[in-house]
């Protein structure tokens, strides 16, 4: 199980996972602490879904999720996240930013 926005878990047996269909997750000492899903599309990515476990906000688990996670797949030159779903708009904006993002409308994009 991950555990989605305002704690709804989600069950993992209920994603497709394949080579197109991915699951990133940060753990320690046997605890998760972050996790994204990923959709590659030819050069495209998305990425969806991104989650952080409160009490390690603030503390690069995200950052090292998403940076990991690009490159993880240098075949990609084009990465998109939507906005749908986001719990802070003006956090994740400053968070998407940091990584070098631009906002889009709906989202943000990376080149």
């Amino acid at each position: 199980m991950i555990w989605g926005k305002s704690g709804r878990h989600r069950n993992l047996s209920t994603l497709t996972l394949d080579e197109n269909h991915r699951l990133y997750a940060a753990r320690f000492n046997e605890r998760l602490l972050g996790a994204v899903r990923v959709t590659l599309r030819g050069v495209e990515g998305e990425l969806s879904d991104l989650c952080v476990r409160e009490v390690t906000r603030r503390r690069g688990v995200g950052q090292y999720l998403v940076e990991e996670t690009l490159r993880d797949n240098p075949a990609i030159n084009s990465w998109r996240v939507a906005d749908h779903g986001v719990e802070d708009r003006g956090v994740m904006a400053a968070f998407m930013q940091a990584l070098g993002f631009s906002a889009q409308q709906n989202g943000w994009e990376k080149h």
